[in-house]
């Protein structure tokens, strides 16, 4: 996870030069501890909704260059939009739930764009309803994990998103 807003610069190993180097270290500690322990496991890469479209290009790129397993798009937000005027809208730290959903479908899609299915994506980030999850499946993504629907929803919410998403 290189994209919490609540550890301080921790979102600067999503620049290129930083993540290269981040993913080049964790690949190569990845295949030294399964030749050790005769056992591969999987290393995906979490990233941020607040990204341009060359950033979202450049961890594409780099996630193939690495063949890293898979990458979960997005953790939370540190945009405001959707919480302007809120009674503690001006808090700081990673916004989740309902106002990260655009955003980070946002990068799936563009995610799914630039990977052209060379890995999958798991989709994270304001799945509320089972619509939601589908919105997320349509944008690339090959699953999806739910967080704050969850503490909203409770686990009704999974039976509904895998309704909303089956066949």
């Amino acid at each position: 996870n290189i994209s919490s807003p609540n550890t301080k610069n921790l979102r600067q190993l999503q620049g290129e030069s930083e993540l290269d180097d981040l993913l080049g270290r964790l690949k190569a500690a990845q295949t030294r501890l399964a030749e050790q322990h005769g056992r591969y496991v999987p290393l995906t890469l979490k990233i941020a909704p607040d990204l341009d479209d060359a950033q979202v290009s450049n961890i594409a790129d780099a996630l193939r260059r690495h063949r890293i397993d898979a990458v979960i798009a997005t953790n939370t937000t540190i945009a405001r939009d959707g919480v302007q005027g809120s009674a503690h809208g001006n808090e700081q730290g990673g916004l989740s739930g309902a106002p990260v959903f655009e955003a980070s479908t946002a990068v799936v899609r563009k995610l799914a764009a630039a990977l052209a299915g060379e890995l999958p994506i798991i989709a994270a980030g304001g799945v509320l309803e089972g619509a939601q999850a589908r919105a997320k499946l349509e944008a690339g993504a090959a699953l999806v994990q739910l967080y704050s629907g969850l503490i909203y929803r409770g686990p009704a919410l999974v039976r509904e998103c895998v309704r909303a998403t089956a066949g």
